[in-house]
């Protein structure tokens, strides 16, 4: 028996490389990079050969489907930043759509430091700031934060569009107005940053915007379009009511920036408006956004309810 050639350091060969990549692409939407491939064993010669065997497909250069192209969205996003090199995030809509803000529309966005060349197949943002706290990774896949996605689906969405979107994010319980703010701080040349602070402007975010505030505001809104005048700071059923128009049983809460979306709130809330209403109060609340894009509806609302509370009772 001759002796055993050692043509593979460490008993590792192109067959057990090819069976940690295939590991790893398995775990990652079929998708390889280069330098992956590198650490995983496959030498340039091996890849090459891989190539030509139909192992491995050229999607970017030094990215690789591997096995076959039936590749899924996530496949092709992950393969986007990978082709991007070390810091590219999924950005803009791609990121919006990953982080379940909105639906995903073509092409892919990846944001990347400026010195990045650009790639066929996707679109490439360039970025000088890019901080860690702009990073974060949804679905395996370097994502921009939900706020560094915020700030980016300012420059290329309506702003019905973008406020559709911070409203999906408070829905979802990730909208951090201090983090968009901050973000928006660092980026100051951002086109979209007016559009974007219009739609930040009804979750508060000043000294301004007080629970007191409100409350002026909505008498003054009160006094505008000559509703009646409600009392104000009234106690009924052991709870005081902000406003209270006592003839039509109609009292107002203003919930301030708060939004009352914590458990306990939410619960203590619906406790005292049900005690309210064994005392024939009906409570409306309303928020700044109330008195200040939505005044037409809430004028128009309280004027509905007025009305049918002046109406008799059976």
């Amino acid at each position: 028996m001759g002796r055993k050639t050692c043509a593979y350091a460490d008993k590792d060969g192109p067959h057990s490389a090819w069976a940690r990549v295939a590991a790893v692409a398995g775990r990652r939407f079929g998708v390889v990079s280069a330098v992956e491939l590198r650490d995983l064993g496959a030498s340039g010669d091996v890849v090459t050969r891989w190539l030509g065997q139909g192992r491995l497909y050229r999607l970017h250069r030094g990215v690789y489907a591997v096995g076959h192209l039936a590749l899924t969205l996530r496949s092709r996003e992950l393969a986007a930043v990978l082709a991007c090199g070390p810091g590219a995030l999924r950005s803009h809509r791609s990121a919006g759509a990953a982080h379940d803000l909105r639906r995903h529309t073509s092409p892919i966005e990846v944001t990347a430091p400026r010195s990045r060349e650009g790639h066929s197949g996707f679109v490439l943002h360039r970025s000088r700031c890019l901080e860690p706290e702009d990073a974060t990774s949804v679905d395996g896949i370097a994502t921009t934060s939900v706020a560094r996605t915020l700030v980016d689906l300012a420059d290329v969405l309506t702003e019905k569009r973008l406020a559709d979107a911070v409203h999906e994010a408070e829905v979802r319980r990730v909208f951090d107005l201090t983090a968009v703010e901050s973000t928006l701080g660092r980026l100051p040349g951002r086109r979209g940053r007016h559009r974007l602070r219009r739609v930040l402007a009804q979750y508060g975010g000043g000294p301004q915007r007080t629970r007191s505030e409100g409350e002026r505001r909505f008498l003054e809104l009160v006094a505008v379009h000559r509703l009646p005048t409600p009392l104000s700071s009234v106690q009924r059923a052991g709870y005081e009511l902000d406003f209270l128009w006592p003839d039509a049983g109609l009292g107002v809460e203003f919930d301030g920036e708060a939004f009352h979306h914590t458990v306990r709130a939410y619960h203590s809330d619906r406790r005292r408006d049900r005690k309210l209403a064994v005392v024939d109060i009906q409570v409306i609340r309303i928020t700044w956004h109330d008195l200040t894009a939505g005044q037409e509806t809430l004028v128009r609302d309280l004027r509905d309810l007025l009305h049918d509370s002046a109406l008799p009772r059976c």
